[in-house]
């Protein structure tokens, strides 16, 4: 019998051509060996028993080749080759398939209640059945949860009015030395600023906290602005924070600008990752690019980027010095922190070598 259901993939992976229905007597290595050869696995026995089957196929797809591969060459190399293998190990492990019913409901045995979880992540359920890789669903449910309880984000000052509650792909604001540079920084004025790029709302809302009296904070992706303008209004500042739809600049000029673009020149191969990777430092030079025309006179314009991207090879040492040169702008100040995050520390992480040595900095710009 055929059956036909909708494809849901966050990455915009393509459905896959072989799907085969599964039950508890498919082995690990057996659906594993399935999954690397491209056959999708749907799931027809008890839930519970799918997150474990999904544990297994990790575990094997972690394994060590039995003959070590060459050293990368160069960190450059190592950046690449990581990336490839966690991008197969996401293809391999998302072959692991789940059928949601018409209102996100699961027909399986001790299934939990994800329909808000699922209605959070892709909107209301049009009634028809969907298919889902088990990995994606659990990004999703993982995504609930920090929506509901939210991240503590010691710039925006003592708790409990200090969470951040970021939305299924808004990109969470975990690293926490950034804020501080933020929150830190001597302000040029606190009549207006401009945050470009606001994803959560964060540094809109530390602006605001900090007494800046009206903050436009801008934004393209539709799941972002709705985002930002949950947390403000949680915060208590809507009436200082206007979140408005616009390719980085709104209109006019204002004497702060505040701009954190990705920071890794690259393709994103999924919409959360662009809040990681900027194609051709597209948001990077267009922010440095615009700036002139947006400034107010005397005023300023925050750059927050780390220099990661130089350690990997993606970006030439200086690089960034002359971009801002190029545009017409001078330095004022150049503030810096060293990641808090765990992988800085991870001496067996792949590229401790450069996050290690990784500074965040805030370039505070002006004209000339």
């Amino acid at each position: 019998m055929v059956r036909t259901a909708r494809w849901r993939s966050e990455a915009g992976n393509p459905p896959p051509k072989r799907v085969q229905a599964v039950d508890d007597t498919l082995t690990a290595d057996a659906a594993f060996r399935l999954a690397s050869e491209g056959t999708a696995v749907l799931w027809r026995s008890d839930f519970h028993n799918a997150r474990q089957l999904l544990q297994a196929m990790g575990r094997r797809a972690d394994r060590k080749p039995r003959k070590a591969p060459p050293a990368p060459a160069s960190l450059t190399e190592a950046f690449h080759l990581h990336r490839q293998a966690q991008a197969q190990r996401a293809r391999t492990l998302g072959r692991l398939l789940i059928e949601l019913q018409g209102d996100y409901g699961i027909a399986l045995s001790r299934a939990p209640d994800l329909r808000e979880a699922c209605e959070e992540a892709w909107g209301p359920a049009g009634g028809e059945s969907s298919l889902v890789s088990l990995r994606e669903l659990q990004g999703a449910v993982g995504a609930h949860e920090w929506r509901r309880k939210g991240v503590e984000v010691a710039a925006l000052g003592a708790p409990p009015a200090n969470r951040i509650h970021p939305h299924y792909g808004v990109f969470s604001p975990v690293r926490g030395e950034y804020l501080q540079l933020v929150a830190a920084a001597p302000l040029p004025s606190t009549a207006l600023a401009f945050d470009i790029g606001t994803g959560t709302g964060v540094l809109a809302a530390i602006l605001g906290r900090r007494g800046v009296e009206r903050v436009v904070a801008t934004d393209m992706d539709p799941r972002a602005l709705a985002c930002a303008r949950d947390n403000l209004k949680r915060l208590g500042l809507p009436s200082k924070v206007e979140v408005v739809e616009a390719d980085l600049f709104p209109a006019g000029v204002a004497p702060l600008i505040v701009c954190n673009p990705p920071w890794l020149p690259g393709r994103a191969s999924a919409p959360l990752e662009r809040a990681i990777y900027d194609e051709d430092s597209r948001m990077l030079r267009g922010f440095l690019e615009g700036l002139p025309a947006h400034l107010a006179p005397g005023g300023e314009g925050w750059l927050i980027l780390s220099d990661l991207a130089e350690h990997l090879g993606l970006r030439a040492p200086g690089e960034v010095a002359a971009l801002i040169e190029a545009a017409g702008l001078r330095v004022v100040a150049r503030s810096t922190a060293r990641p808090l995050h765990p992988k800085a520390a991870d001496a067996g992480d792949p590229l401790h070598a450069a996050r290690s040595r990784e500074v965040t900095s805030l370039w505070r710009l002006a004209l000339p």
